[in-house]
Formats: C-alpha cells, structure tokens, sequence
C-alpha cells in the first residue's frame, strides 16, 4: 500500500531531511586523499550524537554503520573501514539516513576525491542530471513509470547502464516502503502519483553493464564489470505546486 503524508508528517520528514543534507554537506567537505571511510563514519556519528538524532541504517537488517561509502566500481551499501583510505581520483558515494520524530530521511551523493579524470567528471554529471529529470516528473496525476524512465532515458542516452538489482523505494515511517522506484521503467505506466506521496528517488549508473554482485561481506554491492558507478539520492514529495525534495534547502 503507498501511503499519502499529511501536512504535518512532511514537516517532520523535511527536519529530518534537512538534517541528512548538513550532514552530506559536512562528510562532502572533508573528503580528500589520505582519509579513510571510518573517519566519515566517526564524524557521522558525532554529528547525529550532538542532534540526538538516531541513524537509520545502523542495525536496519544488521547492517553495522551510520553511512554507506561505496568508491569506484562499488554501487552501493559499502561498509566504513579504517582499510578502506581515499586516493586521488576516486569517487566516493555518501548514503545515510535518519530517522527523526518517528519519520525517516534518507540522501545519497558521489564526491570527487581530488581531481577525476573528465570521464568520471561526466559520470558524475550525468548521474545527478538524471535524478532531477526524474524529480521533474514527480507531478500530481502522473505515473511512476514517467519517474523511473526518465532516469533510464538521460543515462542510455549518454553511454551508460542503470543498475536493475537496487532501486529506489516509499520512504516515511519506515525507511523502505511502497513504491519500489526503479530506475528504468515503461512512461505512462505505473501507479499514479497523488499528493503526499513521498519518493526516495536514487539513480545508480554504471559506464559498464548494469550487472551486479555482492562481496563477502554480505553488503557491498559492485559492479559486475569492473566499471565505475555513480549513485545521487533525494526524498521528494508529489504535491499539486510540483515537487518538493525533503533532502535540500
């Protein structure tokens, strides 16, 4: 069942979601070579212990971190670790959630470490074009398949493959609820949007094919290739002035 928000419901999600963005904000600062991922988790968890805010991740599924930090042909939901330090010319994928007033948040952002090579620069960039062509489609009496194709669209049409094995997903009271949100999809199909509908919307591309598997350690997904990915996420609203993203000011 896709559940409608109130009014007041979206106020405390857009707390919540204004809380992820400082903290992408403040992890996207420090990102440099020589850091390593833990020391992001350590400040994550430092800036939710000052908020008395509690993570959404953290023990969901028994997963053991704050925040997933993927880099380079990581896709998703890869672990901190003290191992795992930054080089230039990497890319780090940021994802983390909270959950604030009985409500969750959830964003995802790819950081350039230093300086990228321009084809990891046009990566990036097409990555994050395609989730705001979807949020544009994110509109009263529209579908779930305009949503979902419009990311498939920008991607193909610039080389690249979505990742099929993860999508996006309903998000409020729980952190994965209906919708799924794909990110590739039929335009014209689909359930249709209705106001107080609320997306986490969160296109992962690969330059390879869109084939994934997971490592031994049960999380991390990669692609199947060896190609890079990139990954951009926002929580947005269906409301009858357009969308709203929770997840920015």
């Amino acid at each position: 069942m896709i559940i409608c928000r109130s009014p007041q419901e979206l106020d405390k999600m857009r707390r919540g979601g204004l809380l992820v963005w400082e903290l992408l904000s403040e992890l996207r600062s420090m990102v440099r070579p020589g850091i390593s991922t833990y020391d992001l988790e350590q400040a994550a968890e430092a800036k939710l212990d000052r908020a008395g805010v509690e993570p959404a991740f953290k023990g969901l599924y028994d997963y053991p971190c704050i925040l997933c930090t993927s880099v380079n042909h990581e896709i998703v939901h890869g672990i901190p670790s003290r191992k795992k330090v930054l080089r230039e010319g990497d890319i780090l994928k940021i994802d983390v959630g909270v959950r604030t007033e009985g409500y969750y948040s959830d964003s995802a952002v790819t950081v350039p470490v230093g300086n990228i090579s321009p084809d990891l620069q046009r990566l990036l960039q097409v990555t994050e074009e395609a989730l705001y062509r979807a949020i544009d489609r994110v509109r009263v009496n529209g579908r779930l398949g305009d949503v979902c194709y419009a990311v498939q669209e920008h991607a193909e049409a610039h080389g690249y493959s979505v990742v099929r094995d993860f999508v996006g997903h309903g998000i409020g009271t729980k952190l994965h609820e209906e919708p799924k949100v794909p990110n590739y999809g039929s335009p014209g199909h689909g359930p249709r949007l209705k106001e107080g509908m609320v997306l986490a919307i969160e296109p992962m591309v690969n330059t390879g094919k869109p084939g994934a598997k997971i490592l031994a350690d049960q999380w991390t997904a990669v692609t199947e290739d060896g190609g890079y990915s990139a990954h951009f996420e926002h929580c947005v609203v269906v409301t009858s002035n357009g969308p709203w993203i929770l997840t920015k000011p």
